[in-house]
């Protein structure tokens, strides 16, 4: 979809672009809405006055012909109460515009919903939901349907109304940056609605090839087999993959974008099972095919990975995809095995089906080779996250604060939120080994905060924090696959960390 700025007014829109209007709660007109019932002689005013519309948020009317106004299409849509409007709130807005221009045929629209005394700031934000939620409406994975039944979208450009420089350079900001994260949440749905036998590991590590390929200026890849695991110790990664026919693979995806190329990086590390059957310690059948998304984590780093290669970000940034396929079989790695992991600490398996954190804790121990500034896993880690907040908020346990306070803040930003949970010694307690010196598995509570637990005795070298999307990688409860989170939120947290011009904003 095309989407474009222009300094215009309603009366000299062609005939054939739809024109969108805020209408407020208790009928009250935006000052667009004055302007248009001006000079329609009062035609506006008129119908709202015969209960055509109350202005409530979800609420839309399309009129056609409206007097003295050249396009033959004029969307009303109810924002609520003017004063109280939220992201939340904006989004459900945004989608109802959206889904209504598509709806009616509309191929082109003009948004009148930036008002002159918007401010820069809230000009941005409102564009960047806009656009972000117009991708997310419209999205659709059927490419392995013969024939689809999904009904292309019609809606092809949206041009934004805008007054004066101010909010035209806003505009412009807001249409590269949420063009661009837009096109990463796609990515990261794709990926991780693609079937198991087709995204394997050595699927994953051709996209961070072809990546090296298209921005060959600021991408290297290093593809790390099982060969050169083995040379570097890593037996627990090796262990969750030995019973997959699939090569076990390790993709390192090097961006340098900062000024000084020697700069210290921010380090994503993304767990990439591509099929999850539990291994040995074997899943439950009923919705077992929903474990093709325990690849999400490194869905989201490549999906970045591409978001700050198109934007250009001041930033050096590693992205690394951990993937493998644990799968139960004749090699396969068994409840009580002892494996000796790369930092030499020892690992008592008491559960197969506690994988991710198996090949977490070998990537988190291999980083250390780049001196990170900043390091963040993502991870659809644990069922015990998806008990404690649902579908609608990430985990989030770290050992550094200031960067807990930063996640937060671009998380209310991107409306992509997560949830601080302690990580403390009382509950290390819970991994300890009678045989190791780690156990995989706690003891059956607090098992969010005890798996973040084990990944922490990796990870004393550096600032670090773990996301665990168990619940929010994908809709299972609506089926509607995988959601793009949390590439909204690792997005804007990077865009902060550029120190672009950007403000803290939670309302519209």
């Amino acid at each position: 979809m095309e989407f474009n700025i222009k300094i215009t007014s309603i009366e000299k829109q062609r005939d054939n672009s739809s024109i969108v209007i805020a209408i407020f709660e208790s009928r009250q007109l935006s000052p667009t809405a004055e302007h248009l019932d001006k000079i329609s002689n009062g035609y506006l005013s008129s119908l709202l006055r015969h209960d055509a519309l109350e202005g409530k948020i979800g609420q839309s009317l399309l009129l056609y012909n409206v007097p003295n106004v050249l396009s033959k299409r004029i969307l009303l849509i109810g924002c609520g109460k003017q004063n109280e409007m939220d992201l939340q709130k904006y989004r459900k807005i945004m989608h109802t515009i959206i889904t209504k221009l598509n709806d009616s045929g509309s191929m082109e629209a003009v948004l009148f919903l930036i008002e002159p005394n918007l401010s820069e700031e809230k000009v941005y934000w409102s564009i960047r939901q806009l656009i972000e939620s117009a991708h997310e409406t419209l999205y659709s994975f059927n490419q392995f349907k013969q024939r689809s039944s999904t009904t292309q979208p019609i809606l092809r450009k949206i041009t934004f109304n805008v007054s004066g420089q101010n909010q035209w350079t806003a505009s412009i900001e807001a249409i590269q940056h949420s063009l661009a994260i837009a096109k990463g949440i796609k990515i990261a749905k794709d990926l991780g609605n693609m079937p198991p036998n087709i995204c394997n590991s050595s699927y994953l590590t051709l996209l961070a090839n072809q990546l090296a390929t298209t921005y060959n200026n600021y991408i290297t890849t290093h593809i790390i087999n099982e060969k050169e695991m083995d040379s570097l110790s890593m037996n627990a990664y090796l262990a969750v993959g030995s019973g997959s026919k699939n090569e076990s693979l390790m993709s390192i995806i090097k961006y340098k974008g900062h000024l000084d190329t020697n700069a210290r990086p921010i380090v994503l590390v993304g767990k990439g099972v591509t099929f999850d059957s539990g291994g040995v310690s074997l899943k439950p059948g009923k919705n077992m095919h929903h474990m093709k998304y325990d690849m999400c984590g490194a869905a989201a780093v490549y999906a970045i990975m591409n978001i700050i290669a198109d934007l250009k970000l001041p930033l050096n940034v590693i992205g690394v995809l951990a993937s493998c396929e644990n799968m139960p079989g004749s090699r396969a790695y068994r409840p009580g095995d002892i494996l000796t992991t790369m930092s030499g600490q020892t690992v008592e398996v008491l559960n197969t089906d506690a994988e991710g954190r198996l090949i977490l804790c070998e990537a988190l121990t291999y980083i250390n080779r780049f001196n990170p500034e900043i390091v963040i896993d993502i991870a659809t880690l644990t069922g015990a996250c998806v008990i404690a907040l649902g579908n609608h908020m990430s985990g989030l346990l770290s050992n550094y604060d200031p960067l807990v306070n930063e996640l937060i803040t671009a998380s209310k930003q991107a409306n992509d939120h997560v949830w601080h949970l302690p990580i403390s010694k009382t509950y290390q307690k819970q991994i300890d080994s009678k045989f190791a010196d780690i156990a995989n598995i706690g003891e059956g509570e607090a098992g969010a905060i005890t798996a973040a637990c084990f990944l922490a005795r990796f990870t004393k070298k550096y600032h670090w924090a773990h996301l665990d999307i168990a619940g929010t990688a994908w809709d299972s409860k609506n089926n509607t696959g995988a959601t793009g989170r949390p590439v909204a939120l690792l997005s804007q947290f990077l865009l902060n960390r550029s120190h672009l011009k950007i403000k803290s904003l939670t309302k519209i």
